[in-house]
């Protein structure tokens, strides 16, 4: 299978994502938008991974490129390929698919639980997300959840935590993919939005437990193992379909 990744700075790759798609031998390629990369043809590739920035997405001004991602990212999704989007990635793929992004009436950034919601038990989402769940986030804003999409969970500072739609495409206002290492480059390189308020935790108490990042990287693994097993039996129905 080929993914690709979209990055926006240099600081917010794939982390706990990459070796998981390695091991599993898949084909793994991205285009460093910060780095006026070009990006593929859609018929390049099978998955496509939009990770987070602090960029917002309406920043057009002084990020163009965010133009041709959003066309870029919604010819994903017309073409049926599998897309997964985190935190900026997630609001990306909101937009793209009509539904409106905003500042949250809270900033959250830290370890905060998420509630699941009960749509999820219909989706290929449900023996993976567990029903209250302590994850990682560093978000200003939000979204609201596209038509046609199911949204996951909710949080006491943000009730938009993600969505999935037609089983293939979803988006996390959260972080399952972060380490030790990459929370400790966000910190670096974004640590003036720490400023204290109500969902705001201290670069300390973000840091001082790593087997939290065990754990949420277990419950990333899985959603990707979701999807996979959900495209390769949408490619089985498609196939059986046409003979």
């Amino acid at each position: 299978m080929r993914v690709h990744y979209l990055q926006h700075v240099p600081f917010e790759g794939l982390s706990s994502i990459a070796p998981v798609l390695i091991e599993k031998g898949h084909q793994l390629s991205s285009t460093h938008l910060y780095d006026a990369a070009l990006l593929p043809a859609i018929d390049e590739i099978d998955w496509l991974i939009v990770m987070g920035g602090p960029m917002g997405i309406y920043d057009h001004e002084t990020y163009p490129w965010l133009v041709d991602e959003k066309h870029f990212i919604k010819a994903a999704i017309d073409a049926g390929k599998v897309v997964l989007g985190i935190c900026l990635g997630a609001q990306l793929i909101a937009d793209v698919l009509g539904a409106k992004v905003y500042q949250n009436k809270h900033r959250e950034i830290g370890w905060f639980n998420i509630n699941r919601l009960s749509g999820v038990d219909d989706t290929i989402l449900a023996d993976v997300l567990p029903g209250r769940v302590e994850v990682f986030h560093w978000h200003g804003d939000t979204f609201d959840i596209p038509d046609g999409a199911v949204s996951l969970a909710e949080s006491e500072a943000c009730p938009r935590q993600g969505f999935i739609f037609d089983n293939r495409v979803v988006g996390l206002q959260f972080h399952l993919e972060v380490t030790a290492e990459s929370a400790t480059a966000l910190i670096e390189h974004c640590g003036d939005e720490l400023d204290g308020s109500d969902y705001v935790q201290s670069a300390t108490d973000m840091l001082v437990d790593t087997s939290r990042f065990f754990a949420i990287n277990e419950v990333m693994l899985a959603i990707i193992n979701a999807l996979e097993s959900g495209r390769c039996h949408a490619a089985r129905g498609r196939s059986q379909s046409s003979e």
